[in-house]
């Protein structure tokens, strides 16, 4: 079940990252600054697959509530992008998952857990 919930995290996370072609650099630093946030109540089992610096895909067992990431974004990185996903947790358990860069918050969204305590949260993809 964890394999699924990895394969369906990545393949929505390109899904996304091809739809979403527009610039979104609405910060207007031009800071490479990343980090991802994720908070909430959510108390099953949660992955997260991320982009990280050149563009490279990272998926990660969240074991605990909060979970942050930072780094700084290379020139040959295109944007910021993650999907959360988890299962095993109780109805309406939610969780908030945030993109920051340069400080400021570019991308978020919130997510409730189903009946089957599954959740799927994807915020979109920032573009540098």
């Amino acid at each position: 079940m964890k394999s699924i919930f990895k394969t369906l995290a990545i393949a929505l996370t390109l899904a996304f990252t091809a739809v979403s072609c527009s610039s979104d650099n609405d910060n207007g630093s031009g800071s490479r600054d990343v980090k991802y946030e994720i908070t909430g109540n959510y108390k099953g089992k949660l992955g997260a697959t991320y982009m990280e610096s050149g563009n490279a895909g990272q998926n990660v067992d969240v074991t605990t509530l909060p979970w942050t990431k930072e780094f700084k974004a290379s020139g040959d990185t295109t944007g910021a992008g993650i999907t959360v996903s988890g299962n095993g947790g109780a109805e309406n358990e939610t969780i908030t998952v945030k993109i920051y860069v340069g400080g400021k918050v570019v991308k978020e969204t919130t997510a409730k857990a189903t009946s089957d305590g599954i959740i799927i949260a994807i915020p979109g993809t920032y573009i540098f």
